[in-house]
């Protein structure tokens, strides 16, 4: 018996549609038919379906269509057991994240929903982690403000930019706390802002400010002739002053729970000093450069050298960063010495932050982050250089930024 060619089984079935095959008829022909079609090579199968296309009508058109979609577009995201999905997700960059939140609702569901993958996302933009929060939507919320943030960055759009005018001479110190804005300069005074407002809450004759640290009833203040002074804001009086120092003062930091006041100065040492009697404590000698910043912190963590609970002194020069075990015992050794290179050329600059848990500090390279608890380098960040002029001071909160330059003007930007 002879098999039909496609074209004749194709015409022929075209010259009786009108008339039904019987079911087992149907059955014979479409295995018939199948048979042969196997047989054929590619270019005859592409006519042959080319052909049957023509014949289709508007039901077997969409027919044809859906079936097509459900074999070539397969959605593999939806296929695929939500384990695996999470696990391809997480090897895709947050740009690509959003792209593809896009592409259905199902995609959109999926990825909204992967606390991991945002997680992950943030921790990669230096956040710190809790654990506990385990709503995949806040983390995407976390990424997306801080995304928006870095854009505002980049167009200089991110802060509201004013002046507080009232000095006479170049404004060298600050210091922000809760709304409040202090700024010591060489016309010898310092004055409190309302940073909101704009208005000049008080101001005090002092000296030449270096440093500047105040609370709700003082101002301490380190100068550059090599003293530093505590003066009460209601009365502008000198209520304390602290003499020992060979050098000028360059940074200060008190706590009123302990009495205790710390100074960095020019002549390379770090002193501590009784906060109410004004009576140096103690020398802590060490440093061979100025000592450009210090800062009085309770630990947070753990370490062979330190416990939760601890109060720590940072002092920072040039080049190194060291770790002093304050309140332990009053001729205290330095528990660590930190650095970022050993090349002479590479400076610290004396933006040091202690939050009790990480030391944060500014360099040459980059902006460095320690484990306090370890002491080891967690990241270097990299900012680019635009060549702008550089700042005496920079301080920042959770709401603004604050600088400080060579002018007599003090912003909030």
């Amino acid at each position: 018996m002879g098999v039909a060619s496609p074209q004749r089984c194709l015409s022929g079935v075209a010259g009786r549609s009108h008339v039904p095959m019987e079911k087992a008829v149907f059955e014979g022909w479409l295995e018939s038919v199948s048979a042969t079609f196997l047989t054929l090579s590619d270019q005859q199968r592409n006519q042959s379906l080319d052909h049957l296309i023509s014949l289709s009508g508007a039901a077997q058109l969409r027919h044809l269509s859906n079936g097509l979609e459900t074999l070539l577009k397969r959605d593999f995201l939806r296929l695929l057991p939500l384990e695996l999905a999470f696990y391809l997700l997480h090897w895709l960059d947050p740009e690509t994240l959003l792209t593809c939140c896009l592409v259905c609702k199902q995609w959109n569901k999926v990825i909204n929903s992967c606390t991991e993958v945002w997680q992950g996302v943030c921790r990669e933009l230096g956040w710190r982690i809790d654990e506990s929060i385990q709503d995949a939507s806040h983390w995407k919320g976390v990424y997306l403000k801080a995304k928006l943030r870095m854009v505002q960055l980049q167009d200089q759009e991110a802060f509201e930019t004013s002046s507080l005018i009232g000095h006479s001479a170049r404004v060298y110190a600050l210091y922000y706390k809760d709304g409040l804005l202090c700024t010591g300069s060489d016309d010898l005074s310092a004055k409190l802002w309302d940073v909101r407002t704009g208005q000049c809450i008080y101001g005090i004759q002092t000296h030449t400010c270096a440093t500047v640290k105040f609370d709700e009833q003082k101002l301490v203040t380190g100068s550059f002739d090599n003293t530093i002074a505590c003066w009460e804001w209601s009365t502008g009086a000198k209520i304390q002053q602290f003499r020992g120092h060979t050098g000028a003062v360059f940074s200060v930091d008190y706590n009123d729970e302990l009495d205790v006041l710390v100074s960095g100065s020019a002549d390379f040492t770090v002193k501590v000093w009784a906060l109410s009697a004004g009576a140096c404590l103690n020398t802590l000698t060490g440093h061979t450069e100025w000592v450009t910043k210090v800062i009085l912190q309770k630990s947070e963590v753990e370490s062979v050298v330190h416990s939760p609970g601890d109060h720590i002194l940072l002092s920072a020069d040039k080049y190194e960063i060291k770790v002093w075990p304050l309140g332990r015992e009053i001729n205290c050794k330095c528990l660590k010495t930190l650095s970022v290179s050993e090349d002479r050329s590479i400076s610290l600059q004396p933006r040091l932050q202690f939050d009790g848990r990480y030391i944060v500090c500014s360099s040459d390279l980059g902006v460095y982050q320690w484990d306090f608890a370890s002491f080891e380098i967690l990241r270097c960040t990299q900012p680019p250089h635009n060549g702008e002029n550089s700042a005496y001071q920079v301080l920042f909160s959770t709401k603004s930024l604050k600088t400080c330059k060579g002018d007599k003007n003090t912003g909030p930007s």
